[in-house]
Protein backbone atom coordinates (compact mmCIF):
# COMPACT_ATOMS: atom_id res chain seq x y z
CA UNK A 1 0.00 0.00 0.00
CA UNK A 2 3.03 2.15 0.02
CA UNK A 3 4.51 2.34 -3.42
CA UNK A 4 3.63 5.70 -4.85
CA UNK A 5 6.62 8.12 -5.00
CA UNK A 6 6.49 11.34 -4.27
CA UNK A 7 8.21 14.89 -4.82
CA UNK A 8 10.01 16.90 -1.96
CA UNK A 9 11.34 20.33 -2.32
CA UNK A 10 15.22 20.56 -0.92
CA UNK A 11 17.76 23.13 -0.70
CA UNK A 12 20.89 22.31 -3.16
CA UNK A 13 24.40 23.46 -2.67
CA UNK A 14 23.76 26.89 -4.38
CA UNK A 15 20.69 27.34 -2.30
CA UNK A 16 17.98 26.31 -4.87
CA UNK A 17 15.63 24.54 -4.75
CA UNK A 18 15.34 21.28 -6.07
CA UNK A 19 13.28 18.41 -6.51
CA UNK A 20 13.98 14.88 -4.49
CA UNK A 21 11.88 11.81 -5.52
CA UNK A 22 11.66 9.51 -2.43
CA UNK A 23 9.42 6.26 -1.84
CA UNK A 24 7.10 6.19 0.76
CA UNK A 25 9.58 4.11 3.05
CA UNK A 26 12.29 6.85 2.22
CA UNK A 27 9.77 9.59 3.60
CA UNK A 28 8.98 8.18 6.76
CA UNK A 29 12.67 7.73 7.33
CA UNK A 30 13.26 11.30 6.95
CA UNK A 31 10.34 12.04 9.08
CA UNK A 32 12.03 9.72 11.91
CA UNK A 33 15.56 11.24 10.64
CA UNK A 34 13.51 15.06 11.74
CA UNK A 35 12.07 13.95 14.66
CA UNK A 36 15.12 12.45 16.60
CA UNK A 37 17.07 15.20 15.77
CA UNK A 38 14.47 17.62 16.86
CA UNK A 39 14.03 15.50 20.24
CA UNK A 40 17.47 15.96 20.93
CA UNK A 41 18.82 19.47 19.88
CA UNK A 42 18.29 22.21 22.10
CA UNK A 43 17.69 24.84 19.53
CA UNK A 44 14.33 24.85 17.14
CA UNK A 45 15.78 23.04 13.88
CA UNK A 46 14.83 24.04 10.51
CA UNK A 47 11.50 23.23 9.22
CA UNK A 48 10.58 20.29 7.44
CA UNK A 49 7.50 21.21 6.19
CA UNK A 50 7.81 19.57 2.81
CA UNK A 51 8.26 16.36 4.62
CA UNK A 52 5.49 16.61 7.10
CA UNK A 53 2.94 17.65 3.87
CA UNK A 54 4.11 14.26 1.82
CA UNK A 55 3.57 12.17 5.15
CA UNK A 56 0.06 13.74 6.08
CA UNK A 57 -0.75 13.01 1.99
CA UNK A 58 0.60 9.10 2.06
CA UNK A 59 -1.28 8.85 5.09
CA UNK A 60 -4.38 9.67 3.63
CA UNK A 61 -3.33 7.99 0.72
CA UNK A 62 -2.74 4.74 2.99
CA UNK A 63 -6.42 5.17 4.43
CA UNK A 64 -7.67 5.75 0.70
CA UNK A 65 -6.25 2.09 0.22
CA UNK A 66 -7.35 0.88 3.88
CA UNK A 67 -11.45 1.61 2.74
CA UNK A 68 -10.79 -0.45 -0.63
CA UNK A 69 -9.24 -3.63 1.15
CA UNK A 70 -11.38 -6.76 2.22
CA UNK A 71 -12.27 -6.74 5.96
CA UNK A 72 -10.56 -9.08 7.53
CA UNK A 73 -7.97 -9.27 5.89
CA UNK A 74 -4.53 -9.58 8.21
CA UNK A 75 -2.63 -7.01 5.92
CA UNK A 76 -5.24 -4.52 6.81
CA UNK A 77 -4.64 -4.52 10.38
CA UNK A 78 -0.84 -4.51 9.44
CA UNK A 79 -1.16 -1.30 7.56
CA UNK A 80 -3.51 0.43 10.41
CA UNK A 81 -0.30 -0.33 13.05
CA UNK A 82 2.46 1.36 10.61
CA UNK A 83 -0.38 4.31 9.93
CA UNK A 84 -0.91 4.71 14.18
CA UNK A 85 2.86 4.54 14.48
CA UNK A 86 3.36 7.53 11.64
CA UNK A 87 1.16 9.62 13.18
CA UNK A 88 2.22 9.35 16.50
CA UNK A 89 6.09 10.04 15.02
CA UNK A 90 4.15 13.19 13.39
CA UNK A 91 2.10 14.66 16.34
CA UNK A 92 5.41 13.91 18.63
CA UNK A 93 7.52 16.15 15.74
CA UNK A 94 5.43 18.94 15.85
CA UNK A 95 4.93 18.87 19.56
CA UNK A 96 8.38 19.19 19.82
CA UNK A 97 8.26 21.97 18.41
CA UNK A 98 6.04 23.99 19.43
CA UNK A 99 6.96 23.49 22.91
CA UNK A 100 10.72 25.10 21.91
CA UNK A 101 9.09 27.91 20.42
CA UNK A 102 7.05 28.65 23.54
CA UNK A 103 10.20 27.87 25.77
CA UNK A 104 12.08 30.26 23.38
CA UNK A 105 10.07 32.54 21.14
CA UNK A 106 11.97 35.95 21.68
CA UNK A 107 15.16 34.21 20.32
CA UNK A 108 13.37 32.34 17.46
CA UNK A 109 11.71 35.54 16.10
CA UNK A 110 15.05 37.51 16.42
CA UNK A 111 16.75 34.67 14.54
CA UNK A 112 13.94 35.08 12.17
CA UNK A 113 14.08 38.62 11.85
CA UNK A 114 17.56 38.48 10.98
CA UNK A 115 18.18 35.33 8.66
CA UNK A 116 19.97 36.07 5.77
CA UNK A 117 17.92 36.24 1.81
CA UNK A 118 18.21 32.39 0.80
CA UNK A 119 19.64 30.93 4.40
CA UNK A 120 16.08 28.27 5.63
CA UNK A 121 13.56 28.85 7.78
CA UNK A 122 13.70 27.57 11.17
CA UNK A 123 9.40 27.99 11.04
CA UNK A 124 6.88 27.25 8.72
CA UNK A 125 4.26 30.06 7.62
CA UNK A 126 1.89 28.35 10.62
CA UNK A 127 4.74 28.46 13.34
CA UNK A 128 5.96 31.80 12.26
CA UNK A 129 2.15 33.05 13.04
CA UNK A 130 1.78 31.11 16.13
CA UNK A 131 5.15 32.47 18.05
CA UNK A 132 3.84 35.89 16.87
CA UNK A 133 0.41 34.97 18.42
CA UNK A 134 2.16 33.96 21.94
CA UNK A 135 5.09 36.79 22.09
CA UNK A 136 1.83 39.67 21.69
CA UNK A 137 -0.19 37.23 23.93
CA UNK A 138 2.45 37.13 26.82
CA UNK A 139 3.28 40.43 26.31
CA UNK A 140 -0.33 41.59 26.95
CA UNK A 141 -0.31 39.01 29.68
CA UNK A 142 2.36 40.54 31.30
CA UNK A 143 1.60 44.02 30.68
CA UNK A 144 -2.02 43.26 32.64
CA UNK A 145 -0.93 41.35 35.50
CA UNK A 146 2.14 43.00 36.31
CA UNK A 147 3.74 45.42 34.64
CA UNK A 148 0.83 48.52 34.55
CA UNK A 149 1.14 48.04 38.79
CA UNK A 150 4.63 49.16 38.70
CA UNK A 151 6.73 51.91 38.23
CA UNK A 152 6.69 53.64 35.00
CA UNK A 153 10.71 53.33 34.93
CA UNK A 154 9.65 49.49 35.34
CA UNK A 155 6.85 49.09 32.74
CA UNK A 156 8.72 47.56 29.85
CA UNK A 157 10.74 44.36 29.13
CA UNK A 158 13.05 43.01 27.32
CA UNK A 159 11.68 39.50 26.82
CA UNK A 160 15.11 38.55 24.50
CA UNK A 161 16.98 38.99 28.19
CA UNK A 162 14.31 37.49 30.16
CA UNK A 163 13.56 34.13 28.52
CA UNK A 164 16.76 32.04 28.51
CA UNK A 165 18.22 31.29 24.97
CA UNK A 166 18.35 27.70 24.05
CA UNK A 167 21.67 25.96 25.37
CA UNK A 168 24.03 25.04 22.69
CA UNK A 169 26.90 24.40 25.00
CA UNK A 170 24.80 20.92 26.07
CA UNK A 171 26.34 17.40 25.19
CA UNK A 172 24.37 15.37 22.89
CA UNK A 173 24.45 11.85 21.26
CA UNK A 174 25.19 11.27 17.78
CA UNK A 175 25.87 8.73 15.15
CA UNK A 176 27.72 9.62 12.13
CA UNK A 177 26.28 9.35 8.70
CA UNK A 178 29.47 10.16 6.57
CA UNK A 179 32.68 10.49 7.59
CA UNK A 180 34.24 14.18 8.69
CA UNK A 181 37.82 14.72 9.00
CA UNK A 182 39.26 17.52 11.10
CA UNK A 183 36.65 18.75 13.12
CA UNK A 184 37.54 21.62 15.35
CA UNK A 185 36.58 21.17 19.12
CA UNK A 186 36.33 24.16 21.49
CA UNK A 187 37.83 23.58 24.62
CA UNK A 188 35.96 23.66 28.18
CA UNK A 189 38.69 25.61 30.04
CA UNK A 190 40.74 28.47 29.74
CA UNK A 191 43.12 26.10 30.22
CA UNK A 192 42.76 23.79 27.47
CA UNK A 193 43.41 23.89 23.88
CA UNK A 194 41.22 23.64 20.53
CA UNK A 195 41.84 20.37 18.98
CA UNK A 196 40.44 18.62 15.62
CA UNK A 197 39.44 14.90 15.42
CA UNK A 198 37.66 12.78 12.80
CA UNK A 199 34.45 11.14 13.16
CA UNK A 200 34.13 8.09 11.11
CA UNK A 201 31.03 6.57 9.40
CA UNK A 202 28.76 4.72 12.01
CA UNK A 203 30.50 5.79 15.01
CA UNK A 204 28.73 7.47 18.10
CA UNK A 205 29.54 9.74 19.95
CA UNK A 206 28.75 12.72 22.89
CA UNK A 207 29.75 15.75 22.08
CA UNK A 208 29.08 19.80 22.71
CA UNK A 209 26.11 20.62 20.47
CA UNK A 210 27.14 23.77 19.10
CA UNK A 211 30.22 22.02 17.43
CA UNK A 212 28.05 19.54 15.22
CA UNK A 213 24.92 21.44 15.01
CA UNK A 214 26.35 22.48 11.13
CA UNK A 215 26.44 18.50 10.31
CA UNK A 216 23.14 18.08 12.08
CA UNK A 217 21.71 20.50 9.64
CA UNK A 218 23.55 18.89 6.56
CA UNK A 219 22.13 15.39 7.93
CA UNK A 220 26.08 14.50 8.06
CA UNK A 221 25.35 13.38 11.52
CA UNK A 222 22.10 11.85 13.09
CA UNK A 223 21.22 12.63 16.95
CA UNK A 224 20.51 9.74 18.97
Amino acid sequence: MMTEELDVSGQDSDGGSEEVVLTPAELIDRLEQAWMNEKFAPELLETKSEIVECVIEQLDHMEENLRRAKKGDLKVSIHQMEMERIRYVLSSYLRCRLMKIEKFFPHILEKEKTRGEGEPSSLSPEEFAFAKEYMTNTETYLKNVALKHMPPNLQKVDLLKAVPKPDLDSYVFLRVKERQENLLVEPETDEQRDYVIDLEEGSQHLIRYKTIAPLVASGAVQLI
